[in-house]
């Protein structure tokens, strides 16, 4: 029997994961603790999943701790500017602390989100989070010129951050968000090394960044404390890499989604280093290569935009409005599911050795 429970252990943790390497024994340790990671782990929802229906007034921040109350989820990660008119950046101090009150009542916990390091959106959402309570916030940087310049330009801000997290009671996240490689990301961390600046990992953007998925994970692992879970269909583009926003878990999805988010679950000596497992379902986002396989030692990093998903060739907008609450509630799904075959097997070999 044991033999047949780590079989399934293999196959699910293999799945689109050659670059991983064979998967742990699932031995009775593991299993504990495989169980005492699945009992804490706290699952968010993202605005992103809904973008279009937040952009064009379909649905509102507030409708976003509806959907995370609904799935039984712990919280939300949400960017400042998602909603538009209705977007946090928009509120009033009234209409804030509302929001704050309905997150409250309904028991979840909110994390915020800015495309920047700049001081101007640094100190406009700390002001925000402040009212609203909220004490961990999602940070990129978008700067062009030289890799070497733009480190320098990137470590100054972080010396910013860590200030104002020391003032405020904050933790900043820096995501690794297609430009950058993640070994770079963890060398600026590791400089700095303050207790109150780490990173978020997400599922896909290291493509772009000419990276393998399970070699950026363990880059970053020292300072993973939040992730963002999506699909991507990886696409060649000349020297590098692009990615399609896909359904997590489908056919297209080219990304090893159960190995990574047991390695992330894993993270942590006594207790959970991730602190959010967030859903930030992309489906149709595109992205393209940012880094090459054949660059200079200092190559120029180009500006990039803020993310968004263009609608879809042959898709209406009602579709998409439409097809975006089915995504939704399909990625949690999935997620579930995956988390439920964990516990499975983890309770199979626990129930197998008491048997024995």
């Amino acid at each position: 029997m044991n033999n047949k429970i780590q079989e399934r252990f293999n196959a699910v943790l293999s799945h689109k994961a050659v670059e991983a390497g064979p998967p742990p024994a699932l031995t009775d340790a593991l299993a504990r603790q495989l169980l005492d990671r699945l009992g804490q782990l706290r699952l968010f929802a993202h605005a992103y999943p809904l973008l279009t229906n937040l952009t064009h007034g379909r649905v509102t921040p507030a409708d976003l701790l509806d959907f995370a109350y609904r799935h039984e989820l712990q919280g939300l990660s949400l960017h400042l500017l998602d909603g538009e008119a209705n977007s946090l950046s928009q509120m009033t101090h009234t209409q804030l602390q509302a929001f704050a009150g309905k997150a409250k009542a309904m028991g979840l916990d909110v994390h915020l989100e800015i495309s920047s390091t700049r001081k101007k959106e640094v100190d406009q959402v700390i002001d925000i989070a402040r009212v609203l309570g909220v004490r961990n916030i999602r940070v990129y940087s978008r700067y062009e010129g030289p890799l070497s310049q733009v480190m320098d330009v990137i470590e100054s801000d972080l010396h910013y951050l860590a200030q104002q997290a020391d003032e405020h009671d904050l933790f900043f996240d820096f995501e690794q968000h297609e430009e950058l490689k993640s070994a770079e990301i963890a060398q600026l961390l590791t400089r700095l090394d303050h207790p109150r600046l780490h990173a978020l990992f997400d599922f896909g953007n290291m493509i772009n960044a000419c990276e393998q998925p399970m070699q950026a994970l363990r880059n970053l692992a020292p300072h993973i404390r939040q992730t963002h879970l999506k699909g991507v269909r990886i696409v060649p583009e000349q020297n590098g890499y692009g990615h399609y926003g896909v359904l997590q878990g489908s056919d297209e999805d080219d990304l090893p989604s159960a190995r990574m988010l047991f390695e992330l679950l894993m993270l942590g000596e006594s207790t959970p280093q991730v602190i959010a497992f967030i859903l930030e379902q992309e489906n149709h986002y595109v992205a393209p290569a940012f880094r090459q396989t054949l660059e200079t030692a200092d190559p120029f990093i180009a500006y990039r935009e803020m993310s968004e998903t263009a609608l879809p060739e042959g898709y209406s907008l009602e579709r998409m409005l439409a097809d975006e609450h089915r995504w939704a509630n399909n990625q949690v799904a999935y997620v579930r599911s995956l988390l439920a075959e964990f516990r499975t097997l983890a309770e199979l070999t626990l129930a197998n050795r008491t048997n024995a």
